[in-house]
């Protein structure tokens, strides 16, 4: 039976990034929870660490009793997770972010190359063509994550841009934006990021939105 991880490690797994299950912490933490298969390290710069199909599996679940951990490694575990930022692609429409851009572009793009690595580990081809099982069951974030990635600029309290919302409909998003070509812009993103997208409009106004759903296959 696989022991399960120690008091500090889970700390650590806890405070996983929510989207793409980025972690912060010291490079023994990161480099145990690697030997353990909880974790991987990206093999592009900036060699961040994510969690792995079962890393992500010890989040979802409810902590076992576990072996204790060193002092050190949990004074360690605490200095590193406390000051943690939590990465969220922009949906539109909320307050900035308050990071630099410069600092929001690395952020977004590290959070997108680790969606990419999460694609090619849970797809059963090791595709990062299409959506994995993540993005099915966090349909607003990645579909806002494909976007702002790409560079399309998201609304703000007073701002126009794009705007990503849930629908009635299963596994499909609606994306708004008042300009039309800022709009096909972002259904040929998606498109690329293996969404299937389709244009409608909306019955009283006749505004412009698209639907985007994950593809299959």
């Amino acid at each position: 039976m696989t022991r399960p991880p120690t008091a500090a490690q889970r700390r650590v797994i806890d405070a996983a990034d929510p989207v793409t299950g980025r972690l912060r912490g010291t490079e023994a933490q990161l480099t145990a929870l690697v030997k353990r298969e909880l974790a991987f390290r990206h093999p592009r710069p900036p060699h961040d660490h994510f969690l792995t199909p079962a890393g992500h599996r010890i989040r979802e679940s409810e902590p076992e009793i576990a072996e204790p951990a060193t002092a050190a490694e949990a004074t360690a575990t605490s200095n590193s997770t406390t000051t943690a930022g939590v990465f969220a692609a922009r949906i539109g429409g909320e307050e900035e972010t308050g990071v630099a851009p410069a600092a929001r572009t690395r952020e977004v793009h590290s959070a997108w190359q680790g969606l990419l690595e999460l694609r090619r580990m849970t797809n059963p081809d090791g595709s990062v063509e299409r959506p994995c099982g993540w993005e099915r069951s966090h349909l607003v974030q990645a579909a806002a994550l494909a976007l702002e990635a790409a560079g399309h600029r998201p609304a703000g309290r007073e701002t126009e841009g794009y705007r990503v919302r849930v629908t009635p409909q299963p596994e499909a998003v609606a994306v708004r934006d008042p300009d039309g070509e800022a709009l096909r812009a972002c259904a040929g993103t998606l498109e690329r990021a293996g969404w299937q997208v389709s244009e409608h409009k909306e019955p009283r106004t006749g505004a412009s939105y698209l639907l985007a759903s994950p593809r299959r296959t």
